[in-house]
């Protein structure tokens, strides 16, 4: 059933310009964030979208919900539960129906000070990490819908965090202090700063190697991407200037030799192998790139999204150049 413009009941009538976040769920359905981010309020909402190929259509979005403020970020708890990161401050998980008609609001808190930049869901799948513009990283209890612990250990705001994808205990956290920092739970001073290098400027965005937990990368405001084990020497780090502008997403694939996407201000998607080497790029997008994210069901496929309220599928052929679908 429709409205008059041809949307489903089930989700608002129609979405946001700024594409900020989509994510894969496992059986290759598509989520994503969109936000105004113009007016005299900032409004946001959610889309599940069965057909990833429809997005950003609302006709064929499969249900939806209008946020109370903008979306930043999302993260997949469960194959119903979404974590959704508010530019109001707050911290949301939302429901999918079981018959997939509906989102239900589990619990909305205002825990951070300003802005959440980023939620990622430790691999125990009971907790979460959030960062935020207040400074803080804090980790929650979804289960108990309260904040666990609350972490002080950046001077400047908090742009990105990641869980390890195998270790609970383990996160990472970049923020405009130039830190980077690698963060163990069990221990009784949980945040390790990562030396840099020569890499003057702070990094923006931070993730895990889909396989390996002593491997991760990072992305910095003057647009290089970096690669760094934790079993090495500080001057073991690999770095390259991959874009142009500051560096808005990073995701490994899950190929047996994994590569690195990157999305960037400077309105392009560059994909790397581990040693940094570019083996594609695409410029079809019009304005700032704000996500990437592998297909869980195509292991040569990513798509992306962007304020220019496209989203894109690129299929990786590293044999051939590879078109955007």
């Amino acid at each position: 059933m429709e409205n008059c413009w041809g949307v489903p009941l089930n989700a608002p009538a129609c979405m946001e310009r700024h594409l900020d976040t989509l994510q894969y769920r496992k059986d290759g359905a598509l989520l994503l964030g969109a936000s105004t981010l113009s007016g005299r309020s900032w409004l946001g909402s959610i889309w599940l979208f069965k057909d990833p190929l429809k997005a950003p259509n609302e006709a064929f979005c499969t249900v939806g919900v209008q946020a109370q403020a903008g979306v930043v970020d999302t993260c997949w708890v469960s194959d119903r539960e979404i974590l959704v990161a508010s530019d109001s401050g707050a911290v949301e998980l939302w429901e999918v129906s079981e018959s997939e008609t509906a989102m239900v609001s589990k619990f909305c808190k205002y825990e951070h000070d300003d802005i959440v930049t980023k939620v990622s869901l430790l691999s125990g799948e009971k907790q979460a990490v959030s960062s935020s513009l207040d400074c803080s990283v804090k980790i929650w209890d979804l289960e108990q819908k309260t904040v666990l612990i609350s972490y002080q250990a950046h001077s400047g705001p908090v742009m990105c965090v990641s869980a390890c994808p195998s270790n609970e205990n383990l996160f990472l956290s970049c923020a405009q202090d130039r830190r980077l920092l690698l963060w163990d739970r069990r221990n009784s001073k949980p945040a390790l700063r990562i030396e840099m290098g020569l890499l003057h400027c702070s990094a923006t965005t931070v993730t895990w190697h889909s396989q390996k937990e002593h491997v991760f990368a990072f992305g910095a405001e003057n647009g290089i991407v970096g690669v760094k084990s934790l079993q090495k020497q500080s001057d073991s780090i690999q770095t390259s200037a991959v874009h142009s502008r500051t560096v808005t997403g990073l995701q490994f694939s899950s190929h047996s030799s994994p590569l690195l996407a990157s999305v960037s201000e400077d309105c392009t998607l560059a994909v790397v192998d581990i040693n940094l080497s570019e083996v594609f790029r695409n410029k079809s997008h019009k304005d700032f790139v704000r996500s990437v994210c592998w297909s869980p069901l195509n292991l040569d496929l990513l798509s992306t999204a962007g304020w220019d309220h496209q989203v894109l599928h690129h299929s990786i052929c590293l044999d051939k150049d590879a078109d955007t679908a």
